[in-house]
């Protein structure tokens, strides 16, 4: 029950003075109810100006407090800065400014916010290539601060630490072998880094610890091979131009024994970026190979990867594998597989031609594209001389 005044009960008058007026109610009266009130004539004419004199002040007050709330949110829903003096004076505007200056964006120059008030400082990483980089002046204190500085989020400093691993890798290789596998997981970290600077010096200690390491990085290849094929086709120029390198020097010292059945998956892989720069790869490592090696490895199992890239979309995996196919040729020739036995006895050991060993490995329209490679090849050659 309401609570009421008095003997506890309300005439018309202070009952609806109470619904207007009481801490409790949130009826929103206004001055068409109290109008209705006084044409059924529960209020007199005293009473009905008085009231509604009151709900126009209130009515009044409460928009112009919803407007001022409004304004003053406003100021940091839209940061604002008053180019003109003319409008505030000393401490008002001073006011004014500071709250709305720690929502204003910072302007960028490269990748750093700088402050519109203070001096502008830009970090610079230099990219030193590796007959550049000095030793370092003190190995251990090196050693003690390198698994921390590439866990670092301070860029500047994990570009420190990475150059620090390079030089580490070129002049005290020894002292890498305990931590090698932790160095390069934080080294694909680092590759995944969203600053180019980070980016480009991971990619090119990559480098140097392949030239350091060779066949020891096997074991911790997929990794840090996947994202220097994805950094090798998707990135900006310069950080691209060096994931190549890297990826050349990849198979230039790691064994093409040891790198090729690592590599057989991503000539697979759905991506065709990927596929293009693992088809290159796997070209440059089988031009590596000698004859034996070849053979050793299984010519008939080369020519059947080569043949599958030369339908592929990308021109770069085309292009691969015609190089590819061109060196299994030359391979060929050298050593050419010896045909069975037949069944009647020859002095001569008969032998299959390059188009005889291509039919009998190969579906036939996969050895006509390969035939069709191979003899244009040849034919360009035989023209050029």
């Amino acid at each position: 029950m309401r609570r009421g005044y008095g003997n506890g009960k309300l005439n018309g008058h202070e009952y609806l003075w109470f619904l207007l007026s009481g801490p409790d109610t949130n009826l929103g009266f206004s001055i068409l109810d109290l109008s209705t009130w006084n044409i059924l004539g529960f209020l007199d004419a005293s009473s009905y100006t008085m009231m509604s004199e009151t709900a126009i002040r209130d009515h009044l007050l409460s928009k112009s407090e919803k407007i001022s709330e409004s304004s003053s949110n406003s100021i940091f829903a839209k940061p604002y800065i008053e180019h003109s003096d003319e409008n505030l004076e000393g401490k008002q505007r001073k006011n004014i400014e500071s709250s709305v200056q720690p929502m204003i964006q910072q302007p960028m120059i490269g990748d750093m916010a700088v402050n519109r008030d203070v001096e502008v400082v830009i970090a610079e990483v230099e990219y030193i290539e590796p007959e550049k980089l000095d030793d370092l002046e003190d190995v251990d204190k090196s050693l003690k601060m390198l698994i921390p500085g590439l866990e670092s989020k301070d860029w500047v400093l994990l570009c420190e630490t990475l150059n620090n691993v390079r030089r580490l890798s070129i002049y005290h290789k020894e002292a890498l072998e305990d931590i090698l596998e932790t160095v390069i997981s934080l080294l694909v970290k680092s590759l995944k880094n969203p600053r180019s600077a980070v980016c480009k010096t991971g990619i090119m200690t990559s480098a140097d610890i392949f030239k350091a390491f060779g066949d020891r990085i096997i074991d911790f290849f997929d990794p840090l091979f996947l994202q220097l094929l994805l950094k090798s086709s998707q990135d900006k120029r310069f950080v691209c131009d060096a994931a190549e390198k890297a990826l050349v020097a990849l198979t230039t010292w790691v064994s093409a024994s040891l790198l090729l059945p690592k590599l057989q998956p991503y000539l697979k892989n759905r991506n065709p970026r990927i596929r293009a720069k693992a088809s290159m790869c796997f070209s440059r490592s089988v031009r590596r190979m000698g004859v034996d090696e070849i053979k050793a490895y299984g010519i008939d199992k080369l020519i059947q990867i080569a043949a599958s890239q030369l339908s592929d979309q990308l021109p770069e995996s085309r292009e691969a594998a015609r190089a590819l196919l061109l060196e299994l040729q030359t391979a060929y020739e050298k050593s050419p597989v010896l045909a069975p036995e037949p069944d009647v006895p020859s002095e001569e050991p008969h032998v299959h031609s390059w188009e005889q060993f291509c039919e009998s490995n190969l579906s036939k329209l996969s050895a006509q594209a390969v035939l069709r490679v191979t003899s244009v090849a040849r034919e360009g050659l035989v023209a050029g001389s």
